[in-house]
């Protein structure tokens, strides 16, 4: 990093007692003198650095330096206004935030850590500013902005002061949201108005221990609601990685949730104008037995379940795959990929929880993330297994209709190509979501035992053939056979390539195959949109 401390010249003044004679050891060794306000300098960010390690460490966490040290590639970090808010000849260092550039991958990014060692990391104007002026420069600069949050909330003493430069970084936060990518990683606590930040970003990271964002803190629902609850009951990173889905990535420690940001910013471009990075891949005799492996995968039997995570690794580049919200509304998968060294997202249904079923959370979370693809130029591969979306009073009353509308307009406005694969089921309005070709898919196949229908073939059995069933001999024989009749006549997928909804049939062992070249065919894809100010999605 670079650092005041760590200039050879300030290094030798400092180690001489008293540092009285600076200037005069200097000019003997023909330098120029190094002052005394620069020294002294040096020495409240010494002593800041220390008192961060005390506090923090006593704490199981890091400093905001040493997280920085964690994020960034050795040696890249370029810090700005650094003693901004501060005053040297006080004794005081400079604000409760630090801000600067760093290179991810050797890619540059813009990063503001809080520090909880300052005043409780609280935020007050000179914190605002230094954070608004750094995302000023990220959006000049086109690139990627990275909040490292630890922090008390507004600085009380300040008050309204400190409330208008949330307003500030929230407007500024909208302005980049799309434009260039926002990660946020919580490694403290972040309250109140504070945990609107971290919302407007594209991904959130938290922590199993000292992580925590909720809008109202436990003495407040306690006083509210007379509720008592723990801080990470309320809004800890379990919480919000597997109930609310505020949370993106749960990570073990602080060192797994930095690599997981750094992870994910691999996969992404600098800005929406830029195309993601290319990366080396040769294909290789393994990869070809591992294509032939999908045929073995998913059972024949449409109510036998199976892990759609086998499917993937074996159709993206060395079976890596990262996952975004893993914890939560886990009967859809959602991540980053790359096939044949260009990232990718990959949207499925997973038939291992519900069958796959679309409810109101995997409805929020898939459109979400293929509107973060479609932002930022990954390419969307979608894997259909569902039923549909999920029936019940419980999902009419949650919104099933106003939340499952966001994946039909996710898929209907995204201008990257997308791929979809039918693997086995695909009913209903589950059939129609899940980037089928008649939301402008580009290319869309289907495994030969897909069923593509309005309804499961027994329920539709039940309905169309009732006549029939009620008025046999044998009513248990007869719903057989005409379950069967109906998945030759309507449940499969020949009905919809005859008519051009799919373009091919494919085996299994091939769908790397087709996918791969699907995605050069419309490689330089570029759908115009209808002139208008914007669309009003159901949020």
């Amino acid at each position: 990093m670079t650092d005041i401390m760590n200039s050879p010249a300030v290094k030798q003044v400092m180690k001489q007692p008293g540092h009285v004679s600076a200037d005069g050891a200097a000019q003997a060794q023909g330098e120029q003198p190094i002052r005394a306000a620069v020294v002294r300098a040096a020495e409240l960010a010494r002593d800041a650095e220390s008192n961060a390690r005390t506090r923090q460490h006593a704490k199981g966490k890091m400093t905001a330096r040493e997280r920085l040290g964690l994020l960034l590639d050795t040696g890249s970090f370029e810090e700005i206004g650094r003693f901004r808010g501060g005053d040297i000849n006080g004794g005081k260092a400079g604000s409760a935030v630090i801000t600067g550039f760093g290179d991810v991958y050797g890619r540059k990014i813009a990063v503001y850590a809080q520090d909880f060692s300052v005043r409780g990391g609280t935020l007050g104007r000179a914190e605002g500013e230094k954070i608004c002026h750094l995302m000023d420069m990220a959006l000049d600069l086109k690139v990627p902005i990275v909040a490292i949050v630890d922090s008390g909330g507004a600085r009380i003493q300040e008050g309204v002061a400190a409330l208008t430069q949330y307003g500030h970084i929230f407007r500024k936060t909208c302005d980049a949201s799309g434009f260039v990518p926002q990660i946020s990683l919580i490694l403290g606590p972040c309250a109140g108005g504070a945990v609107y930040c971290p919302a407007l970003t594209d991904l959130i990271v938290m922590t199993k221990e000292n992580s925590d964002m909720f809008v109202t803190g436990p003495d407040v629902v306690k006083a509210a609601t007379g509720e008592t609850i723990s801080m990470n009951d309320l809004g800890g990173g379990l919480v919000h990685s597997t109930k609310s889905g505020v949370a993106h990535y749960l990570g073990e420690d602080e060192a797994d949730a930095i690599d997981y940001a750094r992870t994910v910013l691999a996969y992404l471009p600098s800005n929406s104008d830029a195309q993601p990075p290319m990366y080396a891949y040769a294909a290789t005799r393994a990869d070809r037995e591992t294509a032939k492996r999908l045929t073995d995968i998913v059972p024949d039997n449409d109510r036998q379940p199976y892990d759609v995570l086998d499917v993937i690794r074996c159709i993206v580049d060395y079976g890596e795959f990262v996952q975004v919200h893993e914890l939560f509304a886990t009967s859809a998968v959602v991540g980053f990929a790359c096939i044949d060294g260009r990232p990718i997202g990959v949207v499925a249904n997973q038939p291992n929880v519900r069958a796959g079923i679309l409810d109101v959370d995997a409805s929020e979370k898939v459109a979400r993330f293929v509107r973060l693809c479609d932002s930022f130029n990954l390419p969307v591969i979608t894997l259909v297994d569902t039923p549909g979306y999920k029936p019940g009073a419980d999902q009419e009353h949650a919104g099933i209709i106003r939340r499952g509308a966001k994946v039909i307009y996710a898929y209907a406005n995204a201008q990257v190509p997308m791929v979809t694969v039918v693997l086995r089921k695909a009913y209903g309005g589950g059939y129609i979501a899940m980037g089928s070709r008649h939301l402008r898919a580009d290319f869309v196949f289907a495994w030969p035992l897909a069923e593509i229908a309005v309804m499961g073939p027994e329920g539709a059995a039940n309905i169309i053939f009732k006549k029939d069933i009620v008025g046999a001999e044998n009513p248990a024989e007869m719903r057989k056979l005409k379950i069967q009749e109906y998945k030759e006549k309507f449940a499969n997928p020949y009905v919809a390539a005859a008519k051009g909804y799919i373009d091919s049939v494919i085996a299994p062992a091939e769908t790397r195959m087709f996918i791969e070249h699907a995605l050069k065919v419309s490689a330089h894809k570029n759908r115009s949109q209808p002139s208008k100010k914007h669309g009003n999605p159901p949020f």
